[in-house]
């Protein structure tokens, strides 16, 4: 039951729901309790020897004056009217009581509903506002499909194992209580027999639950497993296509299928113990009590009548109703638990980039930027980046070219501190951006990637996607600059049309041009374009370099570039390799230079 004191504090908003259902059930379970108490004057009328009483006692809220007194109510409808009169009252009783009964547990359900869906709200939300806010090292270590995983099969589980189990976590003691409590009242000597017999099954059912949670822990893991192989089938499915590999993806994925079957077999076995154990150590309670209490009531050594034997025996066969549910109870929130834990890890992760005490907001770039020997590695690994150094004034356009791997990306992903720097300072109008609020630092900056981030949305709102209430005006101005405006217009629903996922609908140019709009619109004086127009035919090039090129006008830039012919016109280009800066300068003087900036264009063109 680890953690599960913290899961419950998600229930503290709907205390009030808690407990309104607490004192609904409890109603539920006294009028059903007086259901069966109906059973000692219909058994007493049936076989003739009804305790039979003819004065009452002042009314007070006790068992001999309730009992007295009802019995005295029973004794003139028999005088007056004969027993089967008496069994009509008696019947229309249990008729009433099981009305009040009913409604009652619905009324309790009624309540907690919005209770049991609310708390898997707030954890979905509180999941997602966590992964939103997480730093961008955290996403290199955990797999997209283990997140998904996390979101949707953890919470899922933690819906049907634990959060659909506190209803019965409040209604199974509430009966027990009033159960048990009923039949100590009418024998204490034979419920205490009871009592001591419970325990025995109770650590039975605990051993095979400690077991069930350790199968259930790796059950998650594995369908964290299964959901990770789906989402690489779909986003690699013109690959398996074209490699002709469906038989070894699917091989692949039936492996990863079967070990999650075979687990969860291992935990359904575990979890289906719960009802033959609880079961058969109720059947051994009960046979006891018969054997037990029944040579009481024939030696006519114990306080209980023959029908009120009988109605302890019906009483305590309620008990086991909610004894059983406690018994799945525990299983089920054991289960639950394991999914819990994968869940918290994900809001317990450690949100390591945040803003500093008294950050400073930035609202304007008036100077330039600094990278002052800036070295970076993942996760104390070899470092990816040495010693940087790296001016850059006020409008100025800086490429950085060079091999893959030689930490072109990383250098650009440290300026809006998704990532922190290992040593030395990253300065912007000379403030080192640690100091600096991280929102402000953001809002001065426009990412245009090589991989178009579109959303399935419209047309309109994928281009004001950064920029609150923007008006229409303002999208379709900002499509124009991108040249995206005519394609746009041309579409089904023009700026209202869905583009499907990831801007399925719309071919590799348009997404890239919806891109450069958005970042227009934004209207940022830092861009940052990470190899923008790599991915492109000919044409499209031709029209997106157009529209960055407006987009570029008046802006402090840093290109990604993997065509060398695309830097002609940068300010500064520097030659990255290894992590590091060999060679800065401009396109023709590089060129002149005849050093690794000339290898790299001349290995490009041939």
């Amino acid at each position: 039951m680890k953690y599960f004191g913290e899961f419950l504090r998600y229930s503290i908003p709907y205390t009030w729901r808690l407990a309104t259902s607490v004192v609904f059930n409890l109603l539920g379970t006294l009028f059903n309790l007086m259901l069966f108490g109906m059973a000692i004057p219909f058994l007493g009328i049936l076989f003739d020897n009804q305790n039979m009483v003819y004065e009452k006692v002042p009314f007070e809220f006790s068992k001999d004056a309730i009992t007295n007194n009802f019995n005295y109510f029973l004794s003139q409808i028999i005088a007056s009217e004969g027993p089967q009169k008496a069994h009509l009252v008696v019947s229309l009783i249990v008729v009433i009581s099981v009305l009040f009964k009913s409604t009652f547990i619905y009324l309790g359900n009624y309540t907690f509903i919005p209770l049991r869906t609310g708390v898997i709200k707030d954890i979905r939300n509180a999941l997602y506002h966590k992964i939103i806010f997480l730093p961008m090292r955290f996403f290199s270590d955990e797999r997209k499909g283990d997140l998904i995983s996390r979101m949707i099969g953890d919470v899922k589980e933690l819906e049907d194992s634990v959060v659909n189990s506190l209803q019965k976590a409040l209604k199974s003691p509430i009966e027990l209580i009033v159960y048990i409590t009923t039949l100590f009242l009418m024998s204490a000597h034979l419920t205490f027999f009871v009592l001591v017999l419970l325990p025995f099954s109770a650590i039975l059912i605990n051993r095979v639950a400690k077991s069930l949670r350790r199968k259930a822990v790796k059950g998650q893991q594995r369908l964290g497993d299964l959901l990770i192989n789906i989402e690489e089938t779909l986003f690699g499915i013109r690959i398996i296509k074209a490699f002709t590999a469906e038989s070894k993806a699917k091989a692949r994925f039936e492996k990863e299928n079967n070990n999650y079957t075979f687990i969860m077999n291992k935990v359904q076995w575990k979890k289906a113990l719960a009802h033959p154990i609880s079961e058969l150590m109720g059947t051994i309670v009960i046979v006891l009590i018969m054997w037990y209490g029944g040579g009481m009531v024939l030696n006519n050594s114990s306080t209980l009548s023959p029908q009120e034997f009988i109605t302890f025996i019906i009483i305590f066969f309620q008990i086991l109703t909610p004894a059983k549910s406690l018994s799945n109870l525990y299983f089920d929130i054991n289960k639950g638990m394991a999914a819990f834990e994968r869940v918290r890890e994900v809001l317990i992760a450690d949100e390591s980039i945040r803003d500093v005490p008294n950050a400073k907001i930035v609202e304007k770039f008036e100077q330039g930027i600094e990278y002052d020997n800036v070295t970076f590695s993942y996760d104390d690994k070899a470092e990816v980046l040495k010693d940087i150094n790296l001016t850059i004034k006020k409008g100025q356009s800086v490429a950085l070219v060079g091999q893959s791997g030689a930490g072109k990306s990383t250098l650009v992903d440290l300026l809006p501190r998704f990532f922190d720097i290992t040593k030395g300072a990253i300065r912007v109008d000379g403030i080192p951006i640690k100091e600096l609020q991280i929102k402000s630092l953001r809002n001065l900056i426009g990412v245009v990637n090589q991989e178009q981030i579109l959303f399935n949305d419209t047309i309109f709102n994928n281009i004001a996607f950064g920029v609150d209430e923007a008006t229409e005006e303002e999208v379709i101005d900002a499509a124009k600059v991108a040249n995206a405006h005519e394609f746009i217009v041309n579409t089904e629903k023009g700026y209202q049309t869905v583009i499907g996922d990831r801007g399925s609908k719309l071919s590799g140019g348009q997404r890239q041009r919806l891109t450069i709009a958005r970042a227009i619109l934004v209207n940022p004086p830092i861009l940052i374009l990470d190899e923008a127009t790599s991915a492109l035919d000919a044409e499209s090039e031709k029209m997106v370099q157009n529209a960055l090129d407006h987009l570029m006008k008046n802006r402090t830039s840093i290109i990604i570039a993997h065509r060398l012919s695309t830097v002609k016109n940068a300010d500064i280009v520097c030659v990255m390799k290894g992590g590091e800066i060999i060679e800065s300068g401009k396109h023709d003087e590089l060129l002149q230079k005849g050093g690794a900036f000339k290898k790299l264009y001349e290995q490009q063109i041939g």
